[in-house]
């Protein structure tokens, strides 16, 4: 048996292998199409009989090669790239749920992740039911319904910091007999492996660590292969009986454990589109060769941070799993021992206002729209990336009025923590 290579050694070297006189780094396939001798050849790919490249939206040299490396990353039979994180959340559960759907989904998740679930996918009308990821078991299975056709939560809430205790969630989803969809872009596969502890299918906003540079948009979903979809086959149909646009073809029989993810290629890309460009999947592979290097920096940047930070008089809380003391910290050592991610928030003693004065007085540290890449950055969700939830959506989604959420980067510790005191002695 092949022995299993350690993830330093995937991230440099999974996805490609050239062969003799073949580019020793992943080349970008910058084409729209792919030619080929005879009509009969290219019936046979339009029919799913053969496989092969034709038409990027659906398939590309360049993104297959990536989105291998992270499926090998995730230990997952089969990954592919979208054009954003928000459309691989969206491609994850539209895969398996029609109008008149319901979705069981943790209330502590990503803002954009809210709104997608209860305003946009309501329209389209798909219905979720948010619950309290730490409830009891009884009270979070009374959210299911016969129509309930998936779970969803983020391993690392963004931007509450709540950890997921996976191997629960899991229990209580296949025992309604649905698959638990779990967002792994805070800790990335580095750090944590949701599939190991029964999760089914992971979504990644690859546009954080993965790519690391604030370079390119992307997003990825890996299908762990192991959900049986066959024994619910009433509850997904359009896995378990015959596909029309495809001449009668079943996913489950023609396809097997892979059966989730070809159909997410062959339907829902096909129609659908949002496909990483190939460009973007280039940039995302450079990122991903140095994810086992960032990562480590990422969280012992954190730490130091974390901890200076509660040193402070001025502060009056922080949220970071990786302190004694915080409400996940058993969970995050289960889970993820050697590290959660760079991300924490906090507040400052006076509030909202304060908040958001002492943010405007940071030098190094920049306000963005973003998270999770090399850079120090700074974000007040209240204002910026959860402004549209109610102040009872906001508490539901851990997201208090004074919270500031701090991305920590790589840079030498002591210049992000000189930055910040600088800050907090000018307010």
């Amino acid at each position: 048996m092949e022995k299993k290579q350690n993830l330093e050694t995937i991230c440099i070297q999974a996805g490609w292998q050239p062969k003799k006189g073949e580019p020793r780094v992943l080349p970008i396939c910058q084409s729209t199409t792919f030619k080929y001798d005879t009509s009969e050849q290219m019936a046979d790919l339009f029919d799913l009989k053969a496989s092969g490249y034709f038409y990027t939206r659906l398939q590309n040299p360049t993104n297959d090669s990536v989105a291998a490396k992270i499926a090998a990353l995730e230990c997952g039979v089969g990954a592919m790239l979208t054009s954003s994180g928000q459309a691989a959340t969206f491609y994850a559960i539209f895969n398996i749920c029609n109008a008149g759907d319901h979705v069981v989904s943790a209330s502590a998740i990503y803002g954009g992740t809210f709104n997608l679930f209860a305003v946009t996918m309501k329209k389209l009308g798909i219905d979720f039911t948010f619950v309290n990821q730490d409830a009891s078991d009884e009270e979070i299975r009374k959210a299911f319904k016969p129509n309930t056709k998936a779970m969803f939560v983020e391993s690392i809430s963004n931007p509450g910091m709540n950890v997921v205790d996976i191997e629960r969630m899991a229990a209580i989803a296949h025992g309604e007999g649905v698959p638990l969809i779990v967002d792994n872009t805070f800790p990335t596969p580095i750090n944590f492996r949701p599939f190991e502890w029964g999760a089914d299918i992971i979504v990644h906003s690859t546009t954080k660590y993965m790519d690391g540079h604030a370079v390119s948009l992307g997003g990825a979903i890996v299908d762990g292969g192991k959900f049986d979809w066959d024994a619910h086959a009433d509850k997904f149909p359009g896995l378990t009986q015959p596909d029309e646009s495809y001449h009668g073809l079943t996913y489950t029989q023609s396809f097997g454990n892979t059966a989730y993810l070809t159909k997410a290629v062959v339907q829902l890309m096909r129609d659908l589109g949002s496909a990483q460009s190939p460009q973007n999947a280039f940039l995302l592979n450079i990122g991903l060769e140095t994810l086992h290097l960032r990562m480590p920096r990422h969280c012992e940047n954190a730490q130091k941070v974390a901890e200076y930070l509660l040193s402070r008089p001025e502060i009056a809380w922080v949220n970071y799993p990786g302190l004694k003391g915080n409400k996940y910290y058993d969970l995050a050592q289960k889970y993820m021992p050697g590290g959660t991610c760079g991300v924490m928030t906090f507040g400052l003693k006076g509030g909202r206002d304060l908040s958001v004065k002492f943010m405007d007085q940071l030098q190094l540290i920049a306000i963005v729209t973003h998270v999770a890449d090399a850079r120090t950055c700074v974000l007040h969700p209240a204002s910026h990336t959860h402004r549209q939830l109610s102040d009872e959506q906001l508490t539901a989604a851990g997201v208090a009025p004074d919270l500031i959420r701090l991305s920590v980067g790589i840079e030498n510790v002591n210049d992000i923590i000189a930055d910040i005191e600088q800050s907090l002695k000018s307010i």
